[in-house]
């Protein structure tokens, strides 16, 4: 309650309020820098060059609108949940004006594309990873229902908010940033499906919904798993063990969204070893154990472990202890 009330006493913030103008000249465009490219030490003012696990901190700054992006959807998931638990109308009041702010006000909506997000100085103005930074938008949505029987969002708001919903999935279907995101085999791929699912669960298109459940499984966990639960994309990177969570994590938000439409992905497996389960079982091995893993990691992500196995245990009980901190106490009991 004391960081929501932190939250209602912050200006909403837009796409506006960043330092930088998109290549369209509009300024509703959104528009990121990719995380991991820095200036070339050896030619200062030439194309930026990649340092993976390493953020450039340029990118966290007002000059581009992933701080503010990120922002509005921690304070409208903040928000939302304390509205839930104590039903005061002045959370719900908050995260109705942080929702128009950015999605619904014609003077300061965000234009439902991302063909700008995560450039790339000297080398791309936008690239299908950037596609990648409205998965924030997940959150909000929840956060959305979670108020929803505050009233706050008028009804004829909250079509208008599943037409922007709408329209960016036509925009992530049909553009050659959103298809090639989709194309990805690695976290990405896995993240660009939870968003599609999710947000065509929200934008009242469950036939989009559908058709991402059922191609998930052979799409993604064939194709990327291998047997016993490796993610050998994700094993690649600086950050393995990281990064092989990051990818179980939208997996999980994909198997939420088919129990919506009656559909078990947690319980798929596909008898050669390939699964969820497998996967969860591959990182959690690790467990206070982060000497034994075999890969390279810059930072050990125990608390992004910790997490996952809170939420691995709704599907799977009773396999892994429940410990955890911060707002996943929010979410699922934790022992």
């Amino acid at each position: 309650m004391k960081r929501a009330d932190a939250a209602v006493a912050r200006k909403p913030g837009s796409v506006l309020d960043k330092r930088t103008i998109p290549p369209s000249n509009d300024r509703k465009d959104y528009i990121s820098l990719a995380p991991y490219w820095w200036p070339d030490p050896a030619n200062p003012t030439g194309p930026y060059v990649r340092r993976d696990g390493e953020v450039n901190p340029e990118r966290n700054t007002n000059r581009f609108d992933r701080t503010a992006l990120g922002r509005m959807g921690s304070d409208a998931d903040l928000l939302g949940l304390a509205y839930y638990y104590t039903g005061d109308r002045r959370y719900a009041d908050k995260l109705a004006a942080i929702v128009r702010a950015w999605f619904l006000d014609p003077a300061t909506a965000m234009n439902p594309n991302m063909n700008y997000a995560q450039m790339v100085p000297g080398r791309s103005n936008g690239r299908p990873e950037g596609v990648l930074d409205t998965s924030t938008f997940i959150g909000v949505i929840d956060a959305v229902g979670l108020a929803g029987p505050s009233g706050a969002l008028s009804p004829d708001e909250v079509r208008a908010l599943e037409g922007w919903f709408s329209r960016y999935l036509d925009w992530m279907l049909s553009s050659a940033n959103g298809k090639g995101e989709g194309a990805k085999n690695n976290n990405h791929g896995i993240w660009y499906d939870a968003q599609v699912s999710r947000f065509a669960l929200f934008a009242r298109r469950p036939d989009l919904a559908r058709k991402i459940v059922a191609d998930f499984p052979k799409r993604r966990i064939e194709k990327q798993m291998q047997p016993g639960g490796a993610l050998p994309d994700e094993l690649a990177r600086t950050r393995s063990a990281h990064y092989s969570i990051y990818a179980i994590e939208p997996a999980y938000h994909v198997a939420d969204t088919a129990a919506c439409l009656g559909v078990d992905l947690y319980s798929w497996a596909d008898g050669k070893g390939r699964s969820l389960r497998a996967a969860t079982d591959f990182i959690a091995a690790y467990r206070g154990r982060a000497e034994a893993w075999p890969y390279k990691e810059m930072k050990w992500p125990a608390e992004e472990l910790d997490a996952l196995l809170v939420r691995a245990d709704v599907a799977w009980p009773s396999v892994w202890e429940r410990r955890s901190e911060g707002d996943v106490v929010l979410r699922y009991r934790v022992r």
